[in-house]
């Protein structure tokens, strides 16, 4: 069985990961233009919360993958692999001086394992008038780490990997019995995807090692420590497609999570990123049989998480691959 996952960013690499756990006979190819740090899952911060806003086909779908997501990371974290996969726990706040809902989080409330509201002398340790807080403990991914991690144990299992740049999904009929689309923005064009929509980051490393708590506030303002420096975000510019790094943007960042946590002032800067996070609502994960002159391609699509790849990442490559499992069930009883 010839299985093939387009896409090399977090999505990409645990989806193939899962075949070769689920489909130990398959070979496993990943083809992508795109790799490790060139790939919009670098620039995440990688602190699994997901938005309430994110989407699957059903609630109770979207609920299974943020729960099989977080398991996953959990399993992982305890394993002996995660320094060097770059996974570890993570407690933080949210604040917020606007309104309640903004601290309260449906999804993950009975998933993490700690999430509760702020005390009131919690509320006082950033300055501002606080009115709203919570306390949750998460995981953290790092995707400098995680990403090659992956990609060696990847190979390690027999998968291959070929950089190719393609111009359509149906090149690739006759070559593979399954293709797997995970390409983030590009299903935009290669699958012309009018749902999906960038939606632009900008954010700050900076060297701050005595942050160990990671913080979020109102305007998108967030402080997340990681194993190589603390991120400091953020930005959603809906409909961008600037990759180029903004000063305005930088400007604002720091003075937001400077005014939050006032000991960043001065902290050296390790780099600054843009990243395209690619938005699509629902997030498309489905069998798509492609017409081509040589008979149909079947296709399953997993692609479209927005700024939530890492955090859910495991969980819709799980539903991914019992998709391909069922793609490649129809075809036998044809």
């Amino acid at each position: 069985m010839n299985i093939c996952v387009v896409g090399a960013g977090v999505v990409g690499l645990t989806t193939a990961l899962e075949l070769q756990r689920e489909m130990r006979n398959a070979n496993v190819t990943i083809l992508a233009d795109r790799f490790e740090q060139d790939t919009c899952s670098d620039v995440a911060a990688g602190l699994f919360r997901p938005g309430t806003s994110f989407s699957g086909p059903t609630e109770e779908i979207t609920r299974k993958w943020i729960s099989d997501a977080y398991n996953h990371w959990d399993e992982l974290r305890k394993t002996e692999h995660s320094a060097r996969a770059g996974v570890c726990q993570l407690s933080g706040y949210i604040f917020s001086s606007r309104d309640p809902a903004i601290v309260r989080n449906h999804y993950i409330e009975k998933v993490l394992p700690v999430y509760r509201a702020a005390t009131e002398q919690e509320l006082q340790i950033c300055p501002g008038e606080w009115k709203y807080g919570s306390f949750f403990t998460t995981i953290l991914t790092e995707c400098r780490l995680f990403q090659p991690w992956a990609t060696e144990r990847f190979l390690d299992n027999g998968g291959r990997i070929d950089t190719v740049a393609l111009n359509s999904l149906q090149e690739l009929r006759g070559s593979y019995d399954v293709v797997v689309n995970c390409t983030g923005l590009g299903a935009k064009r290669l699958c012309n995807d009018h749902k999906l929509v960038p939606i632009r980051g900008q954010v700050i490393k900076v060297r701050a090692s005595w942050v160990k708590t990671a913080f979020y506030a109102d305007f998108d303002t967030y402080i997340i420590p990681g194993f190589q420096g603390v991120t400091l975000g953020g930005c959603r510019n809906f409909d961008s497609y600037n990759t180029e790094l903004s000063r305005h943007d930088s400007a604002a960042i720091r003075e937001r999570c400077e005014t939050l946590l006032p000991s960043l002032k001065g902290a050296p800067v390790v780099r600054e990123s843009v990243g395209l996070r690619p938005h699509r609502d629902p997030v498309r994960v489905e069998i798509e049989l492609l017409p081509t002159s040589n008979g149909n391609l079947r296709v399953v699509h997993n692609y479209g998480h927005g700024g939530y790849g890492v955090t859910t990442a495991p969980g819709t490559a799980k539903y991914a691959v019992q998709l391909v499992k069922q793609a490649l069930q129809a075809n036998s009883k044809l």
